[in-house]
């Protein structure tokens, strides 16, 4: 009985159930080998020679593996059908040959299937073949570049930049995009225009709307109404003139279905229609393709195989109609720049299985293959048939223009089942009018536009526009608009633009997102991806002395070359070498500079968004504080912040961007001989007594408690937080109660003669910190005592049960200070933001908690079910 080798149990236990007993399928759990994160992992003095090794948590699979060979001496390596997959095999290969658990009698073959379906399966293993070594080298070259570039480049970053933590080949690349969007908006100038719109009626009394396109003859451009006088001279233009319908066209038009799904359009669209990060998308889109529902998810291309393509129609015929399918069936050409790993389109295994017949409990997995059957069922759909009608209205001396736009659906095609989402606005072309004739008169209607002008407001998407003009007979409306900065990104809009520009490749996507924000270089905000201060100035320093290394076009190149490796067009150990020959002068160059040239530098570069030109025309580099000292760019742990060149005799500070030339600190009075200031840091706004001197390096100090706003601070309040703790009284049993605020919120402590340690006891209301009294104190104080630490946690109740754990051990999903968490014995694995406590599976439960003990190295950690995996039992 062969041994058939796959990466996780999941797919071991739906493979197991088409083979059969006369195979032995086993999980590899993944990579079972990777570089040791020291120096020498990657030679380049040696031929770029490679020391892997097999990890901890490896072993036992690896183990198991070698054991099972001894009794069935064939080895069937079936892993993902791409890049990462092929290096799995050869990996299991190599480290099974040093293990001498191949042997040279022993048959090792490679098979791929781009679905888990018994045909699927069945067909792979009639057609086994070696492994691919062309696209392990491209993984190979791939492998070094990220570990020569992070190793290299990361102790260049910690000794020049303090706090900064590491960059990558292509991570940095995506920071850059960030950054530069960032900067971006803050340099933008933000415009006034006008726009007039005006509502008419037909002879039978329906309305319409129509915009301003023509005034004095002349055709207007977006921004040609500059302020509310052009504006009033345009309403008035229009009011005083009598107007008719000039021309009616209406045009025959089609609009064809997108394209059926590849990983980079489904972490796009999973993100615009339901707000799922890449990395969740992809999670759940590799539980369906385990559960042979979807075809492989890792893919760069769009085609479709031809029975996938004829069960499509089938079923489109089925439930739409003979009328719903075109005469012949949409070709999509790939976009995969290599063939070689071009799979198939994402799509599901059996076209007539709808997401209510899907035999799954989780709901983000139903949304999504809904997702995934509608997007491939309307590809191959017919095309929507639309009548668009444009209608001109003007005066008989030609002085005024108004047009309006609209559409009707005559049949809808693929859009009955499926449109895709949008990251911007949508136009208006997509209102529908009345009949309208031409020559017909164009009256004014008698309905108000006023009533509308939140909604016109709303659809222009402008967040500035409050002012309007509405002319008497209140049918005629001119609205104030501003012109809009870029908008931030998403992580669908910047999966999108990296895919645009060749950066990366779609299975790398989701891990790139996630890593800038583990770093703390970007925070995500209402699904907008912000730069933090940290993320910005190792931006700035990678441009100004590793500029080709982030540079788009050369990592776009860099894409291609390896993609000519994978398709064994290129040697890869040439392409490491061009590589390296350049890359490692710019790190000596650059690990030679002093912290302070590197500053000198970035302070420049930066300089624009850094000091910005003052209202009074004063130096923007002078300290708005001492009136002095220049102001200069400076670094800490926590990342880049703008300080005084007076330093210690002048404490001033501001961050790096967002709080303009005048800082972020206010004297709010003087008490005892001391200033007292309102500060913003790290962790949000604080009041201080006096500044840091050589004799009193922290002075005190205490933040906002939550609920309090730094505008609505006085000296008074700063000097109630500055007094805390509040000693509320003796305790009747000994020792003193006191009240403050800590890093998780508002608490009393005590301890009595006898305890080792204080108990603290948690106040639900801040206010409670200076207002609570001494009975309610002792009583929380003896709540505390009664059910303490961990007995607390422990009775806590789960916020939902998962049930058995297949190593043993009840799974549950709990509150914690830090967020819910998945508790399994002793390992507590963090819920991903993005997934809610309630939508968390088994399944979910086992591979986070899989994921947590492979961090921790945890002895006993979580696996599989085996029965799904280990070998059928011989009658």
């Amino acid at each position: 009985m062969p041994v058939v080798v796959v990466e996780s149990p999941a797919k071991a236990k739906t493979i197991n159930k088409y083979l059969g007993p006369d195979y032995t399928v086993l999980a590899s759990y993944g990579h079972v080998r990777d570089l040791p994160p020291k120096d020498g992992s990657v030679d380049p003095e040696h031929d770029f020679s490679m020391k892997w090794e097999v990890g901890n948590d490896s072993r036992k699979h690896v183990k198991a593996i070698a054991d099972a060979l001894k009794e069935d001496n064939a080895l069937i390596l079936a892993t993902d059908p791409d890049r990462e997959g092929e290096a799995i095999s050869w990996h299991l290969q190599e480290a099974l040959t040093i293990r001498r658990s191949i042997k040279k009698d022993t048959p090792v073959s490679r098979v791929t299937f781009n679905a888990i379906t018994k045909d699927a399966v069945t067909e792979a293993m009639q057609n086994p073949r070696q492994v691919d070594m062309p696209l392990v080298e491209a993984y190979l070259a791939r492998r070094a570049l990220d570990y020569l570039v992070g190793f290299n480049l990361s102790p260049v970053l910690w000794r020049k930049l303090p706090g900064a933590k590491s960059a990558g080949r292509v991570q940095s690349v995506c920071l850059r995009l960030i950054v530069e969007r960032e900067m971006e908006i803050e340099a933008f100038k933000p415009v006034e225009y006008w726009s007039v719109r005006a509502l008419f009626e037909t002879p039978r009394g329906q309305t319409y709307e129509a915009r301003l396109v023509t005034l004095a003859g002349k055709k207007l451009d977006k921004h040609d109404l500059a302020n509310a006088t052009q504006a009033e001279l345009a309403v008035q233009a229009i009011t005083s003139r009598a107007l008719s319908v000039t021309s009616v066209e209406a045009k025959p038009a089609a609009r064809n279905p997108s394209a059926p799904f590849m990983t980079s359009t489904l972490q796009q669209e999973a993100s615009r229609k339901f707000g799922m990060g890449a990395r969740h998308a992809m999670q759940v889109a590799q539980r369906l393709y385990e559960a042979g529902y979807i075809t492989y998810m890792r893919t760069d291309g769009i085609d479709m195989a031809p029975e996938a393509v004829a069960a499509t129609r089938e079923t489109i015929a089925d439930r739409y109609g003979a009328e719903y399918v075109p005469d012949s069936p949409r070709m999509y050409k790939n976009k995969a720049k290599n063939a070689q790993e071009a799979h198939e389109c994402i799509r599901p295994t059996d076209m007539s299985r709808d997401a209510k017949a899907l035999k799954v409990t989780d709901e983000d997995q139903r949304k999504l293959y809904d997702l995934i059957w509608k997007r491939t069922i309307a590809c191959q759909m017919a095309a929507a048939r639309l009548e668009r009608t444009t209608v001109e209205i003007g005066s008989d001396d030609g002085q005024v223009g108004l047009r309006a736009t609209g559409q009707v659906v005559m049949f809808d095609g693929f859009m009955r089942v499926y449109e895709e989402g949008r990251d911007d606005v949508s136009d208006e072309d997509e209102k529908r009018l009345p009949q309208i004739a031409q020559g017909d008169p164009a009256r004014f209607a008698k309905t108000s536009l006023k009533d509308q002008f939140a909604k016109a407001t709303s659809d222009s998407g402008d967040k500035i526009a409050k002012e309007a003009i509405l002319s008497e007979n209140e049918s005629v409306l001119a609205l104030q608009h501003h012109t809009q900065p870029p908008p931030r990104y998403t992580e669908a809009t910047l999966v999108k633009r990296m895919e645009e520009l060749g950066i990366g490749r779609p299975s790398t996507y989701a891990s790139i997102v996630t890593t800038i924000q583990d770093r703390e270089y970007v925070r995500k905000d209402k699904n907008r991806l912000i730069p933090e201060e940290k993320g910005r100035i190792v931006t700035i320093f990678l441009l100004n002395f590793f500029r080709q290394y982030v540079g788009y076009e050369f990592t776009a190149n860099l894409e291609k070359e390896l993609d000519d490796v994978s398709a064994g067009e290129r040697d890869y150990k040439d392409l490491l070498g061009k590589f390296w020959r350049d890359f490692s002068a710019a790190i000596g160059e650059t690990s030679e500079l002093r912290i302070s040239e590197v500053l000198d530098k970035l302070d420049e570069a930066l300089a624009p968004q850094l000091y910005p030109p003052r209202e009074d025309g004063s130096d923007p580099r002078i300290c708005p504080k001492c009136g002095t000292g220049q102001l200069h760019l400076k670094t800490s742990r926590t990342g880049g912040f703008v300080g005084c060149g007076n330093y210690p005799e002048c404490t001033y500070t501001r961050p790096i961007a967002g709080e303009g030339a005048e800082g972020d600190e206010r004297l709010l009075g003087e008490d005892a001989g001391d200033e007292i200031w309102l500060k913003s840091g790290r962790f949000g706004p604080y009041v201080q007594r006096g500044e840091p001197t050589p004799e009193n390096k922290k002075p005190p100090r205490a933040s906002l408690p939550r609920g309090w706003s730094k505008d609505d601070m006085d000296l008074e309040k700063a000097l109630t937080l500055l007094s805390l703790p509040r000693q509320i009284g003796e305790h009747p049993e000994g020792g003193m109660i006191s009240a403050n605020f800590g890093r998780f919120g508002p608490y009393l402590m005590h301890q009595l003669p006898e305890e080792p340690k204080p108990v603290y006891a948690n106040l639900k209301d801040p206010n409670d910190v200076f207002e609570i009294g001494m009975n309610r104190a002792v009583e929380l104080l003896a709540e505390k005592r009664a059910n303490p630490g961990r007995g607390r946690r422990a009775a806590v109740k789960p916020l939902k049960e998962l049930g058995e754990h297949p190593d043993g051990g009840a799974m549950q999903v709990l509150d914690g200070r830090y967020g819910p968490y998945v508790k399994w014995e002793k390992v507590n694995a963090t819920i991903p933001k993005d997934i809610k406590p309630e939508d968390v599976t088994q399944e979910m439960a086992i591979e986070l908690v899989n994921e947590r003990a492979a961090k921790k190295g945890t002895k006993k950690k979580a696996t599989s079910k085996k029965k799904a995996t280990t070998k059928k039992a011989t009658t």
